[in-house]
């Protein structure tokens, strides 16, 4: 039989080699994931002053690409959302007075659709069915897999719609994208004003959440 001094004394022993074992695996794990850390590209930071529940980082690289020269390089700021300011298009109307300039529309489906435009802020609700906007206008979608790009094909300027109960992009055929005055649903089709398709996965859709983005060459940190 075992002397119990020497078995203890073996025991001890053993759990020093597997503790040096353990040790020296870890700082060799921790070299390797260290190395893969330094080769692996640091994406740019969101060029946001809120968090969005649409904005991914390709998808900010996707706006900084198309954005007007005169907002390129800017912070962004959220004007409105609806989980943060409640569901009320008179208070997105309202909220868009806070910057002037290019106003970026983000909405999206309950299917995983992102899509939205570029419009002019502050938006007035007019009392006629008159459009608004210029020709830098556009509007984008995500049921591609990467986002697209629609722009005007100029077969007319219809361009955006502000009314009391909706807020709608492009003309021509349908509605590039309308959301409605309960700001709870929407609808897209196919749109002569930027030569688009339905922007969702269908003509008309729950919303998911809407966003509204200005742009400020200001510092708010």
């Amino acid at each position: 039989m075992c002397n119990s001094k020497d078995f203890l004394k073996d025991k001890i022993n053993d759990e020093d080699q597997a503790s040096r074992r353990s040790t020296s695996s870890s700082e060799v794990f921790e070299e390797v994931n260290g190395q893969h850390s330094k080769n692996t590209p640091k994406k740019p930071p969101l060029n946001l002053f809120d968090d969005s529940t649409f904005i991914s980082p390709e998808l900010n690289e996707f706006f900084e690409s198309c954005l007007p020269n005169i907002v390129k390089g800017c912070k962004r700021v959220l004007l409105y959302s609806t989980l943060k300011h409640g569901i009320s298009l008179h208070t997105l109307f309202r909220k868009s007075a806070e910057l002037a300039g290019p106003g970026l529309l983000i909405v999206g489906d309950m299917q995983g659709a992102v899509f939205g435009g570029l419009l002019d802020c502050p938006l007035k609700p007019a009392a006629k069915r008159k459009y608004q906007g210029t020709n830098q206008t556009f509007v984008f979608t995500t049921i591609y897999g990467q986002p697209r790009l629609f722009r005007p094909t100029g077969v007319n300027r219809y361009y955006y719609l502000c009314l009391s109960d909706l807020l709608a992009l492009g003309g021509g055929g349908s509605f590039a994208l309308c959301v409605d005055g309960d700001m709870l649903t929407g609808t897209s089709g196919p749109c002569d004003t930027f030569g688009s398709l339905c922007l969702a996965h269908s003509p008309e859709f729950e919303l998911k959440n809407v966003e509204l983005w200005g742009f400020t060459h200001a510092s708010l940190t």
